[in-house]
């Protein structure tokens, strides 16, 4: 993808006042993913140095977070709706995800997690695509998304961003 963005940690030094632990630039990766922070318990440790960004993974691991952006891609329509599916499996197989995939007769990319999700459209338009209905979002809008069967549909021309903090949940 070759996008970064800026991601400035702050924390106490020993005298307990504050200041920048990093300042860094973090890149997207395949998936279009970038994340910021990941804590691995609740309550997350404010001291952990080893929270860093680049998980790999759709879920947050057991009792943390994710705080990420992703991009969600224009639709590919010349796809045939086998190469979609494939395509579909592949990107959660590689996300350690195949067991979110659920219901997909609506759209190959659906999916569950165990997760609440706290999403924010920051650039473009995109669908939020549910088993019985489906929402057109625009910049700024927010979904709290509390682990239902999903998908993310673009329909324009441009790839658009949105922000996630996905929290384990039960």
């Amino acid at each position: 993808m070759g996008v970064t963005y800026r991601c400035v940690v702050t924390g106490r030094n020993g005298g307990g006042h504050s200041m920048v632990v990093r300042d860094e630039r973090v890149a997207t990766d395949s998936l279009g993913w970038t994340d910021f922070w990941r804590t691995t318990n609740s309550p997350a440790s404010l001291t952990d140095e080893n929270a860093s960004p680049g998980s790999n993974r759709l879920e947050p691991p057991p009792g943390g977070t994710l705080f990420r952006f992703f991009e969600i891609p224009p639709q590919d329509r010349s796809m045939s709706p086998a190469q979609a599916r494939k395509a579909a499996a592949e990107a959660f197989k590689a996300a350690g995800a195949s067991h979110c995939l659920a219901d997909t007769r609506r759209n190959p990319a659906m999916h569950i997690t165990s997760t609440i999700d706290y999403i924010v459209v920051l650039k473009g338009r995109v669908t939020l695509l549910l088993d019985t209905n489906q929402v057109e979002l625009s910049p700024f809008d927010v979904v709290v998304q509390r682990g239902a069967n999903h998908g993310w549909l673009n329909n324009g021309a441009e790839a658009a961003l949105l922000m996630g903090v996905l929290v384990d949940a039960r």
